[in-house]
């Protein structure tokens, strides 16, 4: 434990303590402190855990774009904001002022209401981490028109359910994209998606890659040029707290992807509030978060966090692999790189190509690490601490979702002392609670159980975009008044938390929340196959990789395996994605079940790691012989 002052931690518990004793009149003053409101709210929260309902500043009226930008031109407006670092290590990297940023979202807002956009209307982003990806987003939210950003490793049939979902106009995308040493034609993915979207009128095309591409006339329009015409200057609409700023999918356990609706102020407050306190972001630091804007970490920890604290944000289009090992720390060094926030996936990455790769370049600028998208293992930790931040830099383990919008549990850095593998303490004015299997509350410490929020915070998802049931039926039904988080966690002797991982049918690849349902759906699709079951095991990279048990519908005698290995991977890459590939696909004559027919993933999961010694008692199942032939074939 170290890198921390005593006095520092004993005012984090000061504060916390202040901000859940009263936490309206706390999140009030923060409110009223840090940003500019057309019209001052007139109840600061009403909520209901049971219907569930969450209003905050009530009748408040606000644009986040003036916050995060039309606020700071007269202070900072020659500051740069946006700091684009491309794929390609010879390009030049971007300086865009505040003042550059905010004429270039103004023109793009305007191009926006030219082609008829209009408040309320969505906007699907499916473009790579080029400028253009957070001006359209900042531009969106500029005129109240509420923008849902698809990553841009998604296939076609994963897009189209995304646009079709939230019932899209206009889609904006790109001719091409770099990653690494590849491009890829993102074009051609958004004109097979748009083959099933009724509903998109136009689509705008930025030049990225200058490959040759089809345009529709009519439909397809290139970026530049409505641009080039365009006025600097756009009044900002005017939004009600509660407007939608943005609709996010997120993966679910069963089936469709959920659209996370996250609302204009309580979004900002928060995300702006957790910026500045979890990496103590200070004037003139350079602050780089390597996550992709298409996942929430992007939305809030590249674009809107940072802008609204008047920060520089880096935007990095590459890999960190690309041209070599080297290219995280090239960046830092290049920059003076002063926070780094990425995921355990990229850490373990780099720590296995040693440290010839960092040992080259100088690192002294940096001073606070951060981790987010799962939980960090401890070897990858102290690779982290000795190599990169050179044990002077505190890691900040964060840990957060979708659906929460910010940073929830995380160390506050020179405050909370640090602890391998524990995200450390709960966020001001966040009050997590551990259950147990029968609703009840656990006390105390040195305790284990599913990590469920008592009370809700500014940033908290509103509902699932048409779907308000299911919103309530995921996350408000397992445990009487509180959000159930889907995640497992324990609170050690001091009450530290540690994530433990999901307790519900998805599994972190990655950093990235995988549905199995819609992969199982997918191999299911299959003319050999009869059903599968997908679970997760560890990886010393991705952390956990897909481990698939499928069942032919004939005993597969005859047939080439690896050749339907392959084809099964093809599939689940088409509709969903490769980030959704299998790493091992084991061929089964049967899958354990209970007697009412239900798949015992449980047990799937604890041959898939290695850990037949633990199954327990497998007579009470329908097929129990089936356990020993799966053990006998594992991979």
């Amino acid at each position: 434990m170290s890198n921390y002052h005593i006095k520092a931690f004993e005012e984090y518990f000061q504060v916390y303590r202040k901000s859940v004793r009263n936490p309206e009149q706390f999140w009030e003053e923060i409110a009223e402190e840090h940003f500019v409101w057309r019209k001052k709210w007139s109840n600061v929260l009403s909520w209901d855990f049971k219907n569930p309902e969450v209003k905050w500043f009530e009748d408040a009226k606000l644009n986040i774009t003036e916050n995060c930008l039309d606020r700071h031109l007269s202070t900072k407006g020659d500051k740069t904001a946006l700091l684009f670092e491309a794929n390609d290590p010879n390009e030049t990297a971007e300086h865009i002022t505040y003042k550059q940023l905010h004429a270039r979202v103004c023109k793009f807002a305007n191009v926006l209401k030219e082609k008829g956009i209009e408040k309320g209307d969505r906007v699907c982003i499916y473009l790579p981490m080029i400028p253009e990806l957070a001006i359209s987003v900042l531009a969106c939210a500029r005129i109240g028109a509420i923008h849902s950003v698809i990553f841009a490793g998604f296939s076609a049939t994963a897009l189209s359910t995304r646009i079709n979902d939230c019932d899209a106009k206009m889609i904006i995308t790109s001719d091409g994209s770099y990653r690494g040493a590849k491009t890829i034609d993102l074009k051609g993915i958004v004109d097979e998606a748009l083959n099933d979207t009724p509903g998109i009128e136009s689509v705008l095309v930025a030049k990225r890659t200058h490959s040759k591409i089809i345009m529709k006339d009519g439909r397809d329009y290139w970026l530049q040029p409505l641009l080039d015409e365009a006025n600097e200057n756009c009044d900002a609409e005017i939004m009600d707290a509660e407007d939608p700023l943005f609709i996010l999918y997120t993966s679910g356990s069963t089936g469709k992807p959920k659209g996370m609706v996250h609302t204009s102020a309580g979004y900002m407050v928060y995300t702006a509030y957790t910026f500045k306190n979890v990496f103590q972001y200070k004037e003139n630091d350079v602050y780089w978060c390597t996550a992709d804007i298409g996942w929430i970490t992007g939305h809030s920890y590249i674009v809107y966090g940072p802008l609204a604290n008047g920060a520089t944000t880096v935007m990095f289009e590459g890999v960190p692999s690309y041209p070599d090992y080297g290219r995280f720390w090239n960046i830092v060094e290049k920059h003076k790189v002063t926070q780094f926030y990425t995921a355990p996936t990229a850490i373990r990455a780099l720590a296995k190509q040693g440290a010839e790769f960092v040992d080259k370049y100088d690192l002294s600028s940096l001073k606070v690490l951060g981790t987010v998208g799962e939980p960090i293992n401890e070897e990858a930790w102290h690779w982290y601490d000795e190599n990169i931040g050179k044990k002077k830099s505190p890691i900040v383990d964060t840990w957060w979702q979708t659906e929460t919008g910010g940073i929830m549990i995380t160390p506050i850095p020179f405050s909370t002392p640090t602890k391998p593998t524990y995200a450390t303490l709960p966020f001001i004015g966040i009050q997590p609670a551990l259950m147990d299997e029968n609703g009840k509350e656990i006390n105390g410490n040195q305790v284990e159980g599913r990590l469920c929020i008592k009370f809700p915070w500014p940033s908290i998802a509103r509902t699932i975009w048409g779907n308000h049931k299911r919103y309530k039926e995921t996350y408000f039904s397992a445990y009487d008044n509180m959000y159930f988080t889907g995640d497992g966690a324990l609170r050690d002797e001091v009450g530290y938390y540690r994530i433990t991982g999901r307790v519900d049918d998805v599994i972190i690849v990655s950093g990235h929340n995988l549905g199995t349902a819609p992969i199982e759906d997918a191999i299911n699709e299959h003319q050999a196959v009869s059903e599968s079951a997908i679970v997760g095991f560890p990886h010393d990279v991705k952390g956990n990789a897909l481990y698939g048990y499928v069942t032919l519908k004939d005993s597969g005698e005859g047939q080439n395996h690896d050749h339907l290995r392959k084809e099964i991977n093809q599939l689940i890459t088409d509709r969903i994605g490769p980030i959704a590939k299998l790493d091992k696909i084991q061929f089964t004559n049967g899958l354990p079940k209970t007697r009412s027919g239900k798949i015992m993933r449980r047990i799937l999961r604890k041959i898939a790691c290695n850990e037949t010694d633990q199954l327990g008692d497998t007579s009470t199942l329908l097929n129990p012989e089936v356990v020993q032939e799966i053990i006998k074939n594992t991979l």
